[in-house]
This record gives structure tokens, sequence and C-alpha cells, in this order.
């Protein structure tokens, strides 16, 4: 047990130092195979490389056809069309809604995370310099609505934090649609309240609009797509996965085709866009599958049951003690999809089991798993908060403190309110 703390206690503080989770998972790993009795050599070639590659081997063509997808949507300017469209439909007054609906629509057709951040910031830009509100808001306007409700709440939500627990759960990806829709109208409307009451504030305090210093905008002048047209793809990819029940591979390849079709005048970008998101997309796998494998290892030692039998001794409804189970290990590595994959790898099988004996639907495991993983992993050291201040230009000083409120506080409300729902029947 001591040595799964520490190794866990390891992975925590190197991830938020800023080391590649790449090589500090298995560092982490070889605490918990020394600590466990475990021969070190075996336990890095066989048993972590073995969760490792099972996880990559499962996950890989998702992560690198959806980052193609959203690389496609931003290069042909689709996600800045529709970005723009729905912001002109609600309006320049209301800046921060704009932006978090704009935000929101992209990820749940299917954009990843880091894309909707690099096509709508330039929007956001403009927006907020309209409205004349601080630039401090926008890193969590944006985090509202790519980094919470869209990727984890929504029925349907094509993000790979609401697909992993289909593998263990044997359930769809619109699983326990009212604890999600539910959960993502707490997310989404708690987190517009706040970012208005905190526009209110900074405003009465005259903290309005300032010009950012360094632009990190790249703005082609050219025209946008049509809107509708650019809606085609992110329903498609919407439509086929959840109404036809097509696998999530074969949507996104329609995705992508479709986008191709419809931008046929610019084939100029579709070989650097399809390079850039391939490439990408390895090191979000890798990411993903260095935490899974430290699971791996985690799950063989003998301090594991001592663990297992601690998460599952929580008193009460087993639905809380895989709540704490995955946004414990989504905080440590930073990392909703690794924490989850951490979590289910060791203890899905577990909480299955339990589904199928205590007559607890598994749909709603599945929802509580996705959105757990959704919670602490927005902690400071979290790759996409890092990306995401990076290109606004902000600060943790300057905008962390409002990103933790709409990204963590509130995701982990929605998920002690998902956990009463189903306790209640309401799945």
């Amino acid at each position: 047990m001591i040595g799964i703390i520490l190794g866990l206690i390891v992975l925590m503080v190197l991830a938020y130092l800023g080391w590649s989770i790449i090589w500090v998972a298995p560092i982490a790993a070889g605490v918990v195979a020394l600590t466990g009795g475990l021969d070190l050599l075996d336990a890095y070639k066989d048993t972590y490389m073995g969760g490792f590659v099972s996880f990559a081997k499962q996950w890989f063509p998702v992560f690198m056809l959806g980052a193609i997808f959203g690389k496609l949507m931003e290069d042909t300017g689709m996600a800045k069309s529709v970005a723009v469209a729905l912001t002109k439909i609600i309006g320049t007054k209301r800046a921060i809604l704009g932006v978090l609906v704009s935000s929101a629509v992209l990820t749940y057709g299917g954009v990843s995370l880091f894309v909707v951040v690099f096509a709508v910031y330039p929007l956001a830009l403009t927006l907020f310099r309209e409205a004349n509100i601080s630039r401090r808001l926008i890193p969590a306007t944006v985090a509202l609505g790519a980094f919470t409700f869209t990727m984890t709440a929504l029925p349907g939500t094509p993000q790979i934090q609401n697909l992993i627990p289909m593998e263990y759960f044997h359930t769809s990806a619109v699983a326990a649609p009212i604890m999600g829709i539910i959960a993502a109208i707490v997310m989404g409307g708690g987190g517009y309240f706040y970012l208005s009451w905190r526009e209110k504030k900074l405003t009465a305090n005259g903290e309005t609009f300032s010009e950012p210093t360094e632009q990190n905008v790249e703005d082609r002048k050219e025209p946008t797509p049509n809107f509708l047209l650019s809606l085609l793809p992110l329903l498609t990819v919407l439509l086929t996965l959840n109404l036809l029940k097509w696998d999530i591979v074969i949507a996104l390849i329609s995705g992508i085709i479709l986008i191709l079709l419809l931008n046929v005048h610019k084939t100029k970008y579709f070989i650097k866009a399809i390079n850039s998101g391939a490439v990408g997309s390895v090191t979000a796998i890798i990411n993903t599958s260095a935490a899974v494998g430290f699971g791996t290892v985690v799950k063989v030692v003998p301090g594991f049951e001592k663990l297992t039998q601690i998460l599952m001794g929580i008193k009460g409804n087993p639905l809380i003690s895989e709540a704490v189970a995955v946004n414990i290990l989504a905080g440590a590595t930073g990392s909703a999809s690794g924490g989850m994959g951490i979590a289910l790898e060791a203890l899905g099988s577990k909480y299955y089991d339990i589904a199928m004996n205590t007559g607890i639907s598994p749909e709603a495991f599945h929802r509580i798993a996705s959105l757990s993983s959704g919670g602490l992993d927005a902690l400071p050291h979290n790759g996409a908060v890092l990306t995401l201040l990076t290109i606004t230009g902000m600060s943790h000083k300057d905008s962390y403190k409002d990103i933790f409120v709409v990204a963590v506080l509130i995701p982990v409300i929605s998920v002690i309110i998902a956990i009463i729902l189903a306790s209640i029947g309401l799945i």
C-alpha cells in the first residue's frame, strides 16, 4: 500500500513539475514494483508494457482519426465558421455565452479539446474586446465549453472520456442519459452564472479588456465556409455514432471524408492537416497508454488488494468509491483519460461485477466514471490547462482560480448530484 501511494506521489509531483508522463509513468511504476516485491525488469517489460500496448492497440485509431478530424476542421476554416456563426446568433453583448457555446458545439461534434482552444481563441479575443470584458476570463470560458460537460456528461459525445468506459461496462456512448443531461446542466449553467458574476465584479473594479502583449493568433485572410456546410461533419460523427450505432472509427472516417469532399478547393491544406493531426495523436495516445501501464503494475502488486478493499469499503453506494478512485487518479496524472484508464484497468471488472450482483445499472457506473474523470484532472499541471494558458497569453495567477471553479469544483459537485440521481433510479 505504501508503495502504491509513493508511486502516485512520484507520478503527481513530477507531472506537476512539467515532466512528461511518458517517462515519469515507468519510474512511478518502478517504485510500485520495487516496494511490491516484483522483479523490476519483468515488471517494466512484461506488466507495464503489456498494459501500455493493450490500450494503444484498442484506442490508437480513435485518437488518430479524432485528431485528424479536428485538425481538418481547423485548417479548412470550418471550425471557425461554426464558432463565428454561433456568436453572431448569440450577439457580441453576450461574449461569454458566445465563446462558451462555440467551444461546446465543436467539442460535442468530435473536435479535440486542444484544437478547440486554437480555433476559438481568435474569436474570443474579438468578442471580449468588443464587449470590453477582462481577458483573464477567456481561459475559464473556453475551459467550461470544452473541458467539462461536452467532454464527460452529454450523452453521445464522441470524446474519448465518454468512450473508454464502454469497454469495461458493455455500454454505449449514450449511457445514463438523465444523469448525463442533468450533470451537464449543472456544469454548463453553474459555470456560466459564475463567469457572468465574475465579469460584473471585475468590471465594477475597473478591470476591463486589455490588448495582449503577444498575439498567439493565426488568422488566415480567407472567407470561411458556409455555416450549415461546416456543421455537417460534426453532425455526421454524432448521428452515425449514436443513431446508426456505427463504430466510432467508422463515424470519424465518415466525418473526415465529408470534410474533404466539402473542401475540394482547399486541397493544399489537406496533407499538412492530416500529417499534423496524425503526429499530434501519437503524443496523446502514448501519454494515456503510459498512465494505463502504471495502473497495470499497480494491479498486480500485493498491496493492490488492500487498496481495493479500502475503495470498495467506502460506505454507501459503490458509485461513490468509483468516483473517488477515478477523480484521485485523474488528479494524480493530470489527465482525464489517463486517470480513468488507470482506475478502470485496475477496478473496472470489479465494478462491473458489483453492477451485475447489486442491480445498479452498468450505465450508471459508465456515466460516473466519465463524469469523475473531468474533475480533479484540471488541476494546474493538466496539459490542456497549460496549453490553454499559453495560447491565451495568461498565467496561472491571472486565470487559474476561475478555471478551477468551472472545470474542477462545479464538475465535482455534478458528480455528487449524478450519484444521488442514480441512487433513486434516475439514470
